[in-house]
């Protein structure tokens, strides 16, 4: 922070009352107040009586100088408080030359408002006592003694333009969990003593002085990440050892070298207010470079509970009264009782301002402006006459039910006999019924506003007439064309001596989806493209359309058409995540990464727990060379995934009351990655359970899972926690986090999963998934294959991920992508020895025989992925293939019942054309005939469907249909010579079908 150029200002501290006071001697003492700042005396108040009600008025005020060209700066009032220590003057006794005090308690008054811009301040504070004082509460409930006090300045230290541009790390050092059973007070009590230095710090033993010594590393490079301002975690205490304390800090000399010893000298003179000197910060002598860690040391001592203390001006630790020296086993115990603090440091402002939603969402707009919606059409003159058409068809139907209802029996009965007299007399019974009934006039009020439209839009009449003749002509016109029409509408209702036309099967858009993929894997890209062409025409708004057209581009390696597919589909909808990341990841691969950064980072804004969007900020990052950020990134998309894991496993559980939580804890020597523990770990388990009939929360999951939801959103808390040790080695609290430790970059950028909770996440692997393994799912999903190998790089170094079973199957899909079928065999072979069972492996096996020419391996391993009782991810297209394997083994009646079975799951042409071609060899012409028939249906330009059909109707002898079927064969020019002679030469038997002869 900008220091103030100005001369020295007081600072007035004035103690006004106290209340709830008591003292040693009677109800109504003798007290005095002595207020202490930066290591000096500020002075005694006089000495007061308390009120019998416990009040005092003592008015008290003091000051010292803030001068920031030397004595107290701006750091001085940032981190030490003004002392004021009460103490009781006891009377004299007899024979007494000196008057005798003691102290009832001491309390502390922080100075950071006047940092913050303010010239003046009131604050209660409670009094401190210490032990034995008669200030101690004898129970809970009763009100704790306090003194009112109020600092006041001339005019603020600070200018706006100051405060704006500092900035006010602070330190909170919560409590030490799990110390060394030695710890437990017996004998003469101790001190102990935390220290922080900044940038690193250290701590050493002093000449047997000091005993205990540890320390605790904090990474602090979470500070670093985008809008985070503050991190709190519980941190492993080791022993202080000189060369490792200097291999991570680059520190020679302990934080509490001389302030240890100054502080035991002091302790043994006795006093509370003797100063003690400042610490020495140790420079690094060797290297002078940014560190990104910052280091606490924590030195307890046995009776840390009990010790009578109070905080000495200096430095903050809590000193003993009567304290004494006691030799104890060295810091080597914290590990071995899992020793661990519980820190939090925060910012007031973020190191690194992150950029706002509002900001992102601004920003793509001006990459991709949002579509604007449809313009509403005029009906016009043709959908006005067409929505008459269907009024008078729903009216017609209204008056025939009601004809039907009065005279239905007779007209059973009678049959075509009717006579128009008869006619006549239902007619005129029919106007009555629905005059009488009202219907007539509910007819009416339906049709006229079809009347109206047709009136406005076809004849544009929408002003008055001027004359009344005029208005007759228009009537009389309009009239005529209405019965015009309704004959027109009865007739196509109405159609008795009109044969039906045969009605057109509409093929959905997600059959045309999958004719898209089954052309996409047969490699037939002109029709698929075709199928998701007609999609988009269909549904141009449809969203998912437009990505599955853009995943298909990316197939093809038609990046500018599927960047352009991508953008479509954010225009339609710029809080669709799933297009937000792939035009992020089309903006990498065409080396756009200033969009690429605002995508991404937009998709974690707009959904904080998409596991995926954070994983590919992540890898974004580190195309950047950013590590800081790339670390940030791969953590929170660890810590949404982990949630997810334990709010699935609390959500199964909770049915049951039972929770059982089984976490893996560091080692003193575990190396801490991004993500955790990465090597070394010990178990300790949790078990929480329910209350019969209570229903009482689990307290310990559940505080995880919606901290770690609030977090993200606010992404101000980053938790650096570790592992606890096994608490059945100690009484003591000992650490129930689940949320790990990030540090400083490692060898390796990976991730571990620390709970046994695993959960079956997909049908096949009960394999813990990874964030990286989430991602490569996502991006072979849509063909980012160009992507997918700077993932795999992650997913090799991942603990929990690494070379496992899907990790090949992966590599063997990319490769057989590209024809490589020797590399793809061989990372197969790889993840069959890792999970022979896994019927995924075997499909893709299959697949690479079938594509490599090798039917009779491929056809084994299609048996064997279909023996599975767990289907694989394909199934659709091993049906297919071994279908058609088959037929070409002439094996007919089991290619009917493979083909059967796929028709059944995923209707298709070539579905429907397999099952019609095994029904043809077997002679089965009708079932032949039906499915042919079905796969002409879904797909008419399929000529090896129209040459089928034209043998099914040659051995039929259906001259006509087989002659116009084999026409069609020949003008879609069938490929197939051997399919092409057999037709020829069953014309030549039968003598008929081709129009030629």
């Amino acid at each position: 922070m900008e220091q103030v150029s100005s001369t020295g200002r007081p600072v007035q501290i004035t103690v006004t009352d106290g209340y709830d006071l008591k003292g040693f001697k009677g109800d109504t003492p003798v007290t005095f107040i002595r207020a202490e700042f930066n290591q000096v005396v500020l002075g005694d108040s006089a000495k007061i009586t308390v009120s019998p009600e416990g009040t005092a008025k003592y008015n008290f005020t003091c000051s010292f100088e803030f001068s920031p060209e030397g004595g107290v700066t701006l750091d001085d009032l940032a981190h030490k408080p003004v002392f004021l220590t009460m103490t009781e003057a006891l009377p004299k006794e007899k024979k007494q030359k000196e008057e005798k005090t003691m102290i009832l308690g001491q309390a502390v008054v922080d100075l950071l408002p006047l940092l913050e811009g303010k010239s003046s301040f009131e604050t209660m504070v409670p009094l401190h006592p210490v032990p034995g004082s008669p200030l101690e509460p004898l129970r809970s409930g009763v009100k704790q003694c306090s003194l009112e006090v109020k600092v006041f300045v001339a005019e603020p230290l600070l200018t706006a333009a100051q405060i704006s541009g500092g900035n006010l790390l602070k330190v909170t050092l919560e409590a030490a969990y799990s110390v060394p059973e030695s710890f437990i007070p017996v004998g003469p009590l101790q001190n102990c003593m935390v220290g922080l230095q900044v940038p690193s710090a250290g701590e050493t033993d002093d000449e047997g002085q000091l005993s205990f010594h540890g320390v605790a590393y904090v990474n602090m490079v979470p500070l670093l990440y985008p809008g985070v301002k503050r991190i709190r975690g519980a941190f492993h205490v080791y022993p202080y050892l000189d060369s490792t304390v200097y291999e991570k800090t680059k520190c020679l000399f302990s934080l509490f070298r001389d302030t240890g010893h100054n502080l035991i000298q002091n302790n043994k003179i006795g006093g509370i207010n003797s100063p003690v000197s400042k610490p020495v910060i140790s420079k690094n002598l060797k290297e002078d470079k940014t560190v990104k860690e910052k280091d606490i040391e924590a030195r307890p001592r046995p009776g840390d509970v009990q010790a009578p203390s109070i905080k000495s001006q200096s430095s903050d630790t809590p000193l003993e009264i009567e304290p004494s020296l006691c030799n104890n086993p060295e810091g080597q115990q914290y590990v071995e009782a899992g020793t661990y603090i519980v820190l939090e440091i925060e910012l007031d402002k973020a190191l690194v301002p992150k950029r706002m939603p509002e900001e992102l969402a601004r920003r793509v707009k001006e990459m991709i402006p949002p579509r604007p919606p449809l313009t509403r059409r005029t009906g016009g003159a043709q959908k006005a006459v067409s929505d008459y058409h269907v009024q008078i068809k729903n009216i017609s139907r209204a008056i025939l039910n009601e004809y039907h209802r009065m005279f239905g029996k007779e007209a059973a009965k009678v049959g075509s006999d009717l006579d128009s007299e008869t006619l006549e007399e239902q007619k005129c019974q029919l106007n009555y019924e629905l005059n009488c009934s009202g219907k007539y006039f509910a007819f009416k009020e339906q049709l006229k506003h079809a009347v109206v439209k047709i009136v406005r839009e076809k004849y544009l009449k929408t002003t008055a007439f001027e004359s009344q003749e005029e208005l007759q002509k228009f009537i009389s016109e309009l009239y005529v064309f209405l019965v015009d029409q309704m004959h027109v509408a009865l007739n196509q209702a109405m159609p008795d001596d009109v044969q039906g036309t045969p009605s057109a099967i509409y093929t959905s858009s997600e059959q045309l989806r999958l004719f898209a993929f089954e052309a996409e894997v047969n490699e037939n890209y002109e029709m698929a493209t075709v199928y998701y062409e007609e999609r988009l025409v269909r549904e141009p708004q449809n969203l998912e359309h437009w990505l599955d057209y853009g995943a298909f581009c990316l197939l093809t390696e038609d990046n500018i058409k599927a960047q352009e597919c991508f953008r479509k589909a954010l225009s339609l909808n710029q809080n669709h995540i799933h297009s937000l990341l792939l035009c992020g990841v089309l903006a990498v691969l065409m080396e756009n990464y200033e969009q690429a950064e605002i995508f991404f980072e937009d998709a974690t804004c707009l959904e904080p727990t998409n596991v995926v969007a954070w994983t590919l900020l992540g890898l974004y990052y580190e195309i950047q060379n950013n590590d800081i950020r790339m670390e940030m990134a791969f953590h929170e998309a660890f810590k949404q995934l982990q949630a997810r894991v334990l709010q699935a496993q609390v959500t199964k559980q909770r049915r049951t009351s039972t929770v059982e939580y089984v976490e893996e804890g560091g080692k003193a020597d575990s190396c801490l990655g991004p993500w955790g523990i990465t090597s070394g770990s010990s178990t300790a388990a949790v078990k929480v359970e329910a209350p019969a009939g209570l229903g009482a929360p689990l307290s310990i999951l559940d505080e995880f899972l919606d901290e770690s939801s609030n977090l993200q959103s606010e992404s101000h808390e980053p938790i650096l926690s570790v592992q606890s040790q096994d608490p059945t080695t100690s009484q003591k609290p000992s650490n129930t986090f689940v949320k790990k430790t990030p540090s400083k970059k490692g060898a390796s950028k990976c991730q571990e999963s620390s709970t046994s909770l695993h959960p079956t996440l997909y049908s096949v692997s009960q394999t813990p998934t990874t964030i990286f393994m989430e991602t490569i799912r996502f991006l072979m999903k849509v063909n980012a294959v160009q992507y997918v190998h700077r993932v795999l790089a992650h997913e090799l170094l991942c603990p929990h991920g690494g070379p496992s079973c899907e990790y090949y199957l992966v590599l063997a899909q990319t490769h057989l992508l590209k024809k490589d079928f020797a590399k793809a065999e061989e990372y197969l072979q790889q993840a069959a020895q890792m999970d022979y069972l896994n019927p995924n492996v075997w499909g893709v096996k299959g697949h690479l025989y079938f594509l490599s020419g090798n039917h009779a391996e491929a056809k084994a391993c299609y048996e064997r992925t279909i023996s599975f009782v767990v289907d694989a991810s394909e199934m659709h297209f091993i049906f297919l293939r071994l279908g058609q394997i088959y037929l070409e083994e002439k094996e007919y009646e089991k290619a009917k019942k493979t083909y059967l079975q796929v028709c059944k799951r995923s209707p298709s042409c070539l579905t429907w054309l397999g099952l019609g071609i095994a029904c043809y060899q077997l002679d089965e012409l009708t079932e032949a005939e039906d499915a042919l028939s079905e796969a002409n249906a879904l797909n008419n330009y399929n000529a090896e469907v129209w040459a089928y059909l034209a043998l099914v109707c040659l051995k039929a002898g259906r001259q006509l249909e087989a002659e116009q079927a084999y026409k069609y064969t020949m003008k879609l020019k069938l490929k197939d010579e051997s399919l092409l002679a057999e037709i020829h030469m069953v014309q030549e038997t039968v003598g008929f079908g081709n129009p030629s002869f």
